[in-house]
């Protein structure tokens, strides 16, 4: 299994266990109050555009070859902090 490969599948198994979470994190908005139901959708949506980002680069990287998918690697791992920074605090937002 190349570098590539390895990197691509731990960011999948990653993106899987982050979509997990943002499923809890929405069956716990869908028992809020209203006032809350409509701030953790928001979140939620939020949450749900970051994923779609990440999945695209992801995408990019798959698409990429030689040495061509370490530049891509780049923005997949901005995307990612920046979606795994933003279900950490909705997380604890939610408790």
């Amino acid at each position: 299994m190349s570098m590539k490969d390895a990197y691509q599948k731990k960011m999948e198994a990653q993106l899987k266990e982050w979509s997990a979470k943002i499923d809890v994190l929405k069956a716990k908005a869908d028992k809020a109050g209203a006032e809350q139901k409509i701030k953790y959708n928001e979140m939620i949506e939020s949450l749900r555009a970051r994923q779609g980002k990440v999945r695209e680069k992801l995408d990019k990287l798959r698409a990429s070859s030689g040495t061509a998918w370490e530049e891509v690697r780049g923005s997949v791992e901005h995307a990612w902090d920046e979606l795994k920074n933003a279900v950490e605090r909705a997380g604890k937002k939610f408790k």
